[in-house]
């Protein structure tokens, strides 16, 4: 069933428009200006022709041409101090709103007797507040999207983890909202990171934010273990992470209506 998914998704893709920035990059001008046109005519600009041509685009795009120039590495993003603080940052929170979404997932054993049925709840309200992370992300900005729902998801872990068991009812809810807000702070963080980081390294940012997920599911279930020194540690840990990487957050920049950094001599100069 996934194969077949996959290949319906995939048949979508010849409908997609090459990046214009990449195009203009690798010195295909006609054909960026071509992808840029269409999208001009998608979004209703009448007379793009006459605007888009190769000198405006030479003129626009400069900088980023001749930073084009030069190979950039993935060590480039944490030598300069801005960039450093941006990456370290936003790669800490990703892993500490991961951990906490894999260790509900993988010990719902803990909430109840009826994991099928946990799981089911877990998976609609996740997609429901995942599909609504786009208004606060629309009308409070990147960066208090964030914070909020990073804070959400600390705070019902820990409420959870002191409740008596007896109250399975609201113990579920505030685990379902944790796992919820979890996926919802890691849709934030992919549209804030990708703001953030500059374009002509976005694609390699985006490989190391995935290492970061995978860090954070790694260790989720290791954290189990600490069980055997106090029940509720590891469930203070999964709460207490998010919590942190919220206040962290207050030390970046908020990214909404600003235009993305070309190269990270513009994230210097932010």
């Amino acid at each position: 069933k996934i194969e077949i998914i996959a290949f319906v998704y995939s048949s979508f893709i010849r409908w997609l428009v090459e990046s214009a920035r990449w195009l203009i990059i690798t010195n295909q001008l006609d054909k960026g200006l071509k992808a840029l046109r269409k999208v001009a005519h998608i979004n209703g600009i009448k007379n793009s022709g006459d605007i888009l041509n190769v000198e405006v685009v030479r003129t626009t795009m400069q900088e980023e041409l001749d930073a084009a120039r030069n190979k950039s590495t993935v060590c480039d993003l944490f030598r300069s101090p801005n960039m450093r603080k941006r990456m370290c940052i936003m790669l800490f929170v990703r892993f500490a709103n991961t951990m906490p979404y894999y260790g509900i997932i993988i010990n719902l054993q803990h909430l109840g007797s009826n994991i099928f049925l946990f799981q089911v709840i877990f998976g609609a309200i996740s997609l429901t507040i995942r599909s609504l992370s786009l208004l606060p992300l629309n009308h409070l900005g990147r960066r208090i999207s964030q914070i909020l729902f990073s804070f959400l998801v600390g705070l019902s872990i820990l409420v959870n983890t002191f409740l008596s068991q007896e109250m399975q009812t609201l113990r579920v809810g505030l685990a379902s909202v944790g796992s919820g807000c979890s996926t919802a702070s890691l849709s934030c963080s992919g549209v804030y990171l990708s703001e953030l980081t500059p374009t002509i390294l976005r694609a390699r940012v985006s490989g190391i934010e995935v290492m970061a997920d995978r860090m954070g599911a790694a260790v989720a279930p290791l954290l189990i273990t600490l069980e055997v020194f106090f029940t509720a540690f590891p469930w203070i840990i999964y709460g207490v992470f998010p919590i942190i990487a919220g206040l962290v957050v207050f030390l970046l920049p908020e990214t909404k209506n600003m235009p993305l950094p070309d190269t990270i001599k513009d994230v210097e100069n932010q």
